[in-house]
C-alpha cells in the first residue's frame, strides 16, 4: 500500500498549528484548483490530494488518529477496541511497516470486522458518516461587497464509491475505482450567493454543499471564504467608509455644494463657509451595509482645499488686496 503522508502534501511539519495548516491549504488550493489551471489533470490531481490531506489535518480527532494509525486512521476505534497500538498493517506515516502491539482478538477477525468476509464483503452497507465540510476561497470587488453577488464554482467534491458502495474493498481486495479509499471525486457546478456587507476573512455557509454523506448521513457544507480587493476611492475600517475629496479654495471660504462619491452613485455635500483643510464630514448610513441585517455603517468624507494655479493677473491682484485686508 501506497504511503500517504498529508503533513508533506500540504508541505507543514508533524507539529504544526492549526493556523499553519489553514494557512498552507489556502495557499496551496489557490494555486492547484481546477479553475486557475483548466485542462491540467495534474493540478487537478494535486487540488484532490490538498483536500484529502486538510481534510485529516483540520480536525483534531482526525488528526490525533492519522498521528497514531497512518493511512488506516478510519479504523482507530477498531483498532484500539481490539488492543492495537499502531495500525496492524504498518505505519505508512512514518514510511514502511513497524512492529505493533496486540493485546487481545486476532488478525483474521480484525480483516473480517473491518473488510468483511469474501462472501459478504460486496453486499456490506457502508458505516453512516457525515460529508465533509469544504472550504473554497472568493475573491470580490468593494462594490460586490457592498451590493452582494454571485458565484458560478466548479467545486470538487468526494461522493462514495458505488463500485464498493464507499467501503473501499470488494470481495476484501481493495476497490480498483477508488483505490481502496472508498471515496471518489467529481467537479460540481454550483451557483452560490454572496451576502452584501462581507469583509476580508468573511465565511460564508452554503449548508449542505460540501461533501456527500456516507451510509445516507447528511452532506457536509460549504464554507467561502472571502477576500475583497482593494478599493482606488475607497478605505475600509470596519463597516465604515473613508474617502478623501479636493475642493476649490473659493467653496473652501465661502460655502457651497460639492459632488461626492459613495458606492451607490453621486452624493451632493453642502460645505459651510470658511471650512478647513482636512476637515472630516460623517455621513450617516452612507457606508458598508452589517452582514447579516439591513442597517449600514458611515462615510467620512475627508476635504483637501485645492489651491489654484496659473493665476491670471486680475487674480493675482485680488489675493494682494486679500493680504492687505488681512496681514496677519
Amino acid at each position: 500500500m501506497a504511503q500517504k503522508d498529508y503533513y508533506e502534501i500540504l508541505g507543514v511539519k508533524r507539529d504544526a498549528s492549526e493556523r499553519e495548516i489553514k494557512q498552507a491549504y489556502r495557499r496551496l488550493a489557490r494555486k492547484h484548483h481546477p479553475d486557475v489551471n483548466p485542462g491540467d489533470k495534474s493540478a487537478e490531481a494535486r487540488f484532490k490530494q490538498i483536500n484529502e490531506a486538510y481534510e485529516v489535518l483540520s480536525d483534531k480527532e482526525k488528526r490525533q488518529k492519522y498521528d497514531r494509525f497512518g493511512d488506516q486512521w478510519q479504523y482507530a476505534d477498531q483498532f484500539t477496541q481490539r488492543g492495537y497500538q499502531q495500525a496492524p498493517f504498518g505505519d505508512f506515516s512514518q514510511g514502511g511497516a513497524t512492529n505493533f502491539r496486540f493485546e487481545g482478538g486476532d488478525l483474521g477477525s480484525l480483516f473480517e470486522e473491518l473488510f468483511g468476509s469474501s462472501r459478504s464483503r460486496s453486499s456490506r452497507r457502508p458505516q453512516s458518516r457525515r460529508g465533509q465540510d469544504i472550504e473554497y476561497p472568493v475573491s470580490v470587488t468593494l462594490e460586490e461587497a457592498y451590493h452582494g453577488t454571485n458565484r458560478i464554482l466548479s467545486l470538487e467534491v468526494g461522493e462514495p464509491c458505488s463500485s464498493c458502495r464507499g467501503t473501499g474493498r470488494i470481495q476484501n481486495v481493495p476497490c480498483s475505482v477508488c483505490r481502496g479509499s472508498g471515496v471518489v471525486s467529481r467537479v460540481r457546478r454550483l451557483e452560490v450567493k454572496i451576502p452584501p456587507g462581507v469583509k476580508d476573512g468573511s465565511r460564508v455557509r452554503v449548508a449542505g454543499k460540501g461533501g456527500q454523506g456516507y451510509g445516507g448521513a447528511a452532506s457536509g457544507d460549504l464554507y467561502l471564504v472571502v477576500s475583497v480587493k482593494p478599493h482606488p476611492l475607497f478605505q475600509r475600517k470596519g463597516d465604515d467608509l473613508y474617502v478623501e475629496v479636493g475642493i476649490p479654495l473659493t467653496v473652501a471660504v465661502l460655502g457651497g455644494e460639492i459632488q461626492l462619491p459613495t458606492l451607490k452613485g453621486k452624493l451632493a455635500l453642502k460645505v459651510p463657509p470658511e471650512t478647513q483643510n482636512g476637515r472630516t464630514f460623517r455621513l450617516t448610513g452612507q457606508g458598508m451595509p452589517h452582514l447579516g441585517n439591513r442597517s449600514y455603517g458611515d462615510l467620512l468624507a475627508k476635504v483637501n482645499v485645492i489651491v489654484p494655479t496659473k493665476l491670471s493677473g486680475k487674480e493675482k491682484e485680488l489675493f494682494k488686496q486679500l493680504s492687505q485686508l488681512r496681514p496677519n
